[in-house]
């Protein structure tokens, strides 16, 4: 039974990640026994000068229902690099960095991230270090876990947006578009789409046209709908082209709302907005599914360390929590299936996707 663990935090924040930290500590100290040190700033905080906090059940009272974390975090740091687009782990600092857990008597670690983390997380087992990742990205994207924390919420708050948009859309006959978040997939944009009333819904896994748009647009002018409500993935791909980014680096996806904003007025003449959510999907207090989520993650991480595991996720499948290999788990990203139920429910009632094949239907 170790003594002492550590508790890290990687990546985009999500709510519902103290959910799981307070879960961890509390299951850590009053069940195992076990004392638990947070590390600040992600694996960052285990470099140079080390950056710790010893976390007990009456540290992380209160912060169950609040966003963010209380550890900090990073997107990106000092132990991954990428060489020809694929990631390279350099030895120095996760050399540095388990001498540094030595000396700080941390004997295993329970990471919280998506598969970049996980990725980093999993070079500490390879090398004997105990590990077990907790999956958080928001956009559900982990091909390993039916859910992850934090999404359900960003779903919530995209809905709501997008129920207060169809009243101005409805009110001046205007265009009206969503950007929310989906880097390569598109399971926010198609649960708010279905949940909010959209009319057009563009995903990363289904190219779309703007002969479809247009379409669809026209579509309900005819049946006497002037205004159109469309969620936009900020990964989504005009066909024939590529992502949209806000950088010259090609490191922040963005844009592509306003560029079919643009693209719409100029088509149609009719006036058309754009809202970008950015990062309100990622703040604020986790709804009750996410915190229940986090918690359940949280104790389940540290009852796999006080078994023995390494070098596992934990994972939510079939309504229970199981632990799989990390590399399994950052294998292959779980995209949004173009001919599965989601979508074809959303084709049934009338929501287009504004493919290519639509515009000639």
């Amino acid at each position: 039974m170790y003594k002492q663990i550590g508790v890290l935090t990687g990546g985009g924040d999500a709510p519902g990640l103290n959910a799981v930290i307070r879960a961890v500590v509390r299951t850590a100290v009053n069940e195992y026994g076990m004392k638990v040190i947070g590390i600040e700033d992600s694996f960052e905080g285990i470099l140079g000068e080390t950056r710790t906090v010893q976390l007990t059940p009456k540290s992380v009272s209160g912060i169950l229902p609040k966003g963010g974390t209380i550890l900090g975090t990073r997107n990106r740091g000092s132990f991954v690099k990428i060489v020809d687009g694929v990631p390279v782990f350099p030895e120095m600092p996760i050399s540095e960095a388990l001498a540094n857990l030595d000396i700080l008597g941390i004997e295993a670690l329970i990471v919280l991230g998506g598969e970049g983390t996980l990725a980093i997380a999993e070079q500490f087992d390879k090398r004997g270090f105990p590990v077990i990742g907790v999956p958080k990205t928001i956009d559900n994207d982990l091909a390993a876990t039916e859910l992850t924390f934090g999404f359900m919420t960003a779903i919530d708050i995209a809905t709501e947006a997008l129920d207060r948009l169809h009243t101005t859309a409805a009110s001046h006959d205007r265009v009206m578009i969503l950007e929310v978040m989906g880097r390569h997939t598109g399971w926010i944009a198609l649960h708010a789409g279905l949940a909010g009333s959209a009319d057009i819904i563009l995903i990363p896994e289904i190219p779309f046209s703007f002969d479809s748009v247009i379409k669809k647009v026209k579509e309900r002018e005819a049946n006497g709908s002037r205004f159109t409500n469309i969620v936009v993935a900020e990964g989504a791909k005009e066909v024939g082209g590529g992502e949209m980014y806000l950088d010259a680096k090609h490191t922040r996806l963005g844009g592509v709302g306003d560029y079919v904003r643009r693209k719409i007025e100029e088509l149609t003449e009719k006036e058309t907005r754009c809202v970008v959510l950015g990062h309100l999907q990622r703040g604020g207090s986790p709804n009750a599914f996410d915190r229940m989520l986090g918690t359940s993650f949280g104790a389940c991480a540290v009852r796999a360390l006080a078994e023995g595991e390494s070098g596992k996720m934990v994972a939510f499948q079939a309504s229970t929590i199981v632990t799989v290999p990390i590399s399994e788990a950052v294998a292959n990203l779980k995209t949004v299936p173009i001919d599965g139920q989601l979508v074809r429910t959303a084709r049934d009632i009338g929501i287009s996707f504004a493919s290519p094949a639509e515009s000639d239907m």
